[in-house]
């Protein structure tokens, strides 16, 4: 695919490159970006964009230099809109509805795109994972907080109790069934898949959640109550995927994924480099 098509099925129409702007700096307007993807509203594309947004920040990358909330007139009316660079085009697709036929195929323009850099990124899922990832260290740090109320005295033991419920085995017994290597700079949660990552995510705040309501105190009571929450979601988990959390696929390691997207963003920009200098030989 090396062109995304306004409407797809009328080749005549025009193209992603077509609403291309350049002002100081290369965009997209979010409006125009919305009606290629099949949005109808900005209120709806927003989420789209707060999404994207979020990804920005999960990478560590400054989101205000690729999202532009800008004001403009158009018609005698005044609308809120955004300027988008080509990264943050391509976050925004990967973070939209891929049940929208031109979402799957805008995904699939910009993952051809990357392709032929050599960036090797599973699309909408790693993007998933990374900001999944990001909210798993939130969750955590959150539960060491009530944690602390709680009076638990030994942490890392109080987290071993929702492996135990979750997994059958303690971490460190994961990581060896896994085939990482048993290092406390190893993190397991960087090898997880999407939904692995969302099943800790809900373990972490349920377990918070039940500590408050219930206002339990003291180490065994807290790993008790940790262990049936994380149990709780070793049902669910194998409910929804036939498979039980330990046997739930290794991914490929989140930091080599981030560094593959950097990669991406540099070169997606690197595009963009090239054809500015191009229309200024050409005057």
């Amino acid at each position: 695919m090396d062109e995304l098509i306004l409407e797809p099925e009328q080749k005549s129409k025009p193209s992603f490159e077509d609403f291309r702007h350049e002002n100081g700096i290369v965009f997209w307007w979010a409006s125009d970006f919305m009606a290629m993807l099949g949005y109808e509203n900005m209120t709806a594309f927003r989420k789209v964009i707060d999404r994207a947004t979020n990804a920005f920040i999960s990478l560590g990358v400054k989101h205000y230099e690729n999202i532009i909330a800008v004001s403009r007139d158009i018609e005698d009316k005044k609308i809120e809109d955004f300027k988008l660079t080509r990264f943050a085009c391509y976050l925004v697709a990967m973070n939209g509805d891929p049940k929208k036929t031109r979402v799957a195929q805008a995904q699939a323009y910009f993952v051809e795109q990357t392709r032929k850099f050599e960036v090797y990124v599973q699309g909408a899922e790693d993007i998933d994972r990374i900001m999944y990832r990001e909210e798993v260290r939130q969750g955590n740090k959150s539960l060491a907080s009530v944690a602390k109320v709680a009076q638990i005295t030994d942490y890392q033991k109080f987290m071993n109790s929702g492996y135990m419920g979750m997994y059958n085995m303690g971490v460190w017994q994961l990581k060896e069934k896994r085939g990482l290597p048993n290092d406390s700079k190893i993190q397991v949660y960087d090898y997880m898949g999407r939904t692995e990552l969302a099943a800790n995510l809900f373990r972490l705040t349920q377990t918070e959640e039940r500590l408050k309501r219930e206002g339990i105190k003291g180490q065994i009571k807290a790993e008790e109550a940790h262990y049936n929450v994380a149990r709780q979601v070793r049902v669910f988990v194998n409910e929804n995927t036939g498979k039980f959390p330990e046997d739930l696929p290794v991914e490929r390691r989140l930091p080599d994924v981030k560094r593959e997207l950097k990669r991406g963003m540099k070169y997606l920009a690197g595009i963009d480099g090239k054809k500015k200098s191009s229309s200024k030989k050409v005057k």
